[in-house]
């Protein structure tokens, strides 16, 4: 579903230069660390990769990733940006081979079109993707599909024990972010706290985003 417009690093790092922005460049497994020790603690990510996905879902090119483990995480999301009705649930996007663990149907669904029974025991684990009726909106992730959103997921399973994670589309009430520039002026007016585009790494203070 990636048809849409993509961006090189060259242009993602003029961008940046141009809005006199501070950043790193991070090789992919020091990045999926640093990103996933960030979601671990609790932090908010916009994660900004590849094409844009074409049609209803952000598929972990134009995504925000979030814990969830942490029961108060749907709060935190819809207090800080996305502003949505309560009853309204995150997705979680799981490593396709983990499916089993925590799901009672396992076929794969990396478009995030179906609902599946979460495992009545893994349910209380994963409170901010977990819907009233015990199931979840799944996306399964591969590493031939998507090296560097698996990677990330992968990273969070080794630090949480659980490889999954809250992906909700990158806005704020707004048409789901497409440029780079896009992507940084949503991760400035919004309490996000870590923006990484391509494999350049944005963070804000501490208490910018509290």
């Amino acid at each position: 579903s990636y048809w849409g417009p993509g961006y090189t690093d060259q242009q993602i790092e003029q961008m940046l230069r141009d809005e006199k922005a501070e950043y790193k460049v991070l090789p992919d497994e020091e990045m999926f660390k640093v990103v996933a020790r960030s979601i671990a603690d609790g932090n908010i990510i916009g994660w900004f990769q590849g094409r844009l996905e074409w049609g209803a879902r952000a598929l972990g090119h134009r995504s925000i990733l979030a814990n969830p483990l942490r029961p108060d995480m749907k709060d935190i999301l819809n207090l800080r940006i996305k502003k949505r009705e309560s009853f309204r649930p995150f997705a979680p996007a799981i490593l396709l081979e983990a499916v089993g663990d925590y799901f009672e149907q396992t076929k794969p669904d990396p478009f995030m079109v179906k609902v599946y029974k979460i495992k009545p025991e893994k349910r209380a684990l994963i409170p901010a993707v977990t819907h009233v009726d015990g199931t979840g909106r799944l996306q399964t992730v591969t590493k031939a599909e998507e090296p560097k959103y698996y990677g990330v997921i992968k990273a969070f399973g080794d630090i949480t024990g659980v490889p999954i994670l809250i992906n909700t589309s990158f806005n704020e009430n707004e048409p789901i972010v497409c440029t780079p520039k896009q992507a940084y002026d949503c991760f400035k007016r919004t309490r996000m706290d870590m923006l990484v585009l391509g494999n350049c790494v944005l963070t804000k203070p501490a208490d910018a985003a509290v």
